[in-house]
């Protein structure tokens, strides 16, 4: 289990978000992908920002109630999203996670863009390999 890294357990297949994108669109592929989030990229896969649900809810609201028309993604995303390496080990990213930590994190190496990694992707290989972890043994009253 400390063996498996980043790579072992990120997923490739989704497209992030392109910089320039209308919202509309972004909240088509958060659907469609169900995932909570996605990093934005520019046209060589590089991370400038990140969009989630919450900031699309957010930004939806505000220019459907002042008639402003569809916001685009520029105008919304968090410019400086955590990024992990693909080397990172499962178990260190693991415990790491907690309450107001991000739900997806985009994998880069060297600036680019090669995948994501969700809680859903660590939870699941948590569980597939939950037999082969130590826990930890409390002493008992009969002991």
């Amino acid at each position: 289990m400390r063996s498996l890294k980043v790579s072992d357990v990120m997923w490739n297949h989704i497209e992030p978000i392109r910089y320039g994108t209308p919202l509309t669109k972004v909240v088509k592929t958060l659907l469609h992908n169900h995932v909570t989030g996605l990093p934005v990229v520019d046209e060589h896969r590089h991370v400038l920002g990140f969009i989630s649900e919450q900031d699309c809810i957010h930004a939806l609201l505000v220019s459907s109630y002042h008639c402003e028309g569809d916001p685009i993604v520029d105008d919304v995303m968090f410019r400086k999203p955590l990024t992990i390496s693909p080397e990172m080990s499962v178990v260190d990213l693991a415990q790491n996670l907690g309450a107001g930590k991000p739900k997806v994190y985009p994998v880069v190496d060297h600036g680019k863009l090669l995948g994501i990694v969700t809680r859903t992707a660590i939870l699941a290989e948590l569980a597939r390999t939950g037999c082969g972890l130590e826990l930890p043994r409390y002493a008992s009253a009969e002991d």
